[in-house]
């Protein structure tokens, strides 16, 4: 029970981790969310979410298939993936918001269009898996130990982590959305930055501490 619990609170923490940084999609989110509503927003996330949910399988079972090298190496691997979060949060507190996507996308405005684009969106950024990589590393989320129902368990509370990481961005969003300017994605891309940063190095020590001892 203890470690499904575990594997619970770390996929909840992987699920917000990968979908925080604001690209492409986190415009998309909340500029459809300031000229749509709320829930148009919503589905613009669930959609991103499914697409994050796609990549967490893809390198599950990618990893799985070198499950045994990852268990004698956990420590280089987490040392190694906490490099990956360094150099993702150092290019996303120095990225710029994408100023490419137009401001009114209401053409085709429907559920299934917001899902549908949110997924594409999120989908065409293969490098993603990356991020997954480190984090999964960083939080030893495939540790040996694990059954069949703390892997379900864990892809569940991935995707619920994603949809509330949407939800609070769109309530976020929406009650400030008389005040709420883009440019404001600058400051939440280096205060992201600026967490995964921190995040990484706290692993990095971490590493060199368990490899020193």
């Amino acid at each position: 029970m203890e470690m499904l619990l575990y594997t619970i609170l770390r996929a909840l923490v992987v699920g917000i981790v990968i979908s925080a940084p604001m690209g492409p999609v986190g415009v998309l989110c909340i500029q459809r969310t300031l000229n749509r509503g709320r829930l148009a927003g919503f589905y613009t996330g669930v959609g991103a979410a499914i697409s994050d949910f796609c990549y967490c399988l893809l390198t599950c079972f990618g990893l799985s298939l070198i499950e045994d090298l990852i268990t004698r190496n956990q420590t280089i691997i987490q040392l190694v993936g906490s490099l990956v979060l360094v150099g993702f949060g150092i290019y996303l507190f120095r990225k710029k918001p994408v100023p490419g996507i137009k401001n009114d996308l209401s053409s085709g405005a429907s559920p299934k269009n917001d899902i549908l684009t949110g997924f594409l969106f999120t989908a065409s950024n293969p490098l993603i898996i990356f991020l997954i990589i480190g984090v999964f590393a960083r939080l030893n989320f495939l540790e040996a130990g694990m059954v069949w129902y703390h892997y379900v368990a864990g892809f569940i509370f991935i995707i619920l982590g994603a949809l509330l990481w949407w939800w609070g961005t769109t309530w976020c969003v929406n009650k400030v959305r008389a005040h709420f300017n883009l440019r404001s994605m600058w400051l939440i891309n280096r205060i992201t930055g600026t967490i995964i940063l921190i995040f990484a190095f706290v692993g990095i020590l971490t590493s060199l501490k368990a490899m020193l001892a």
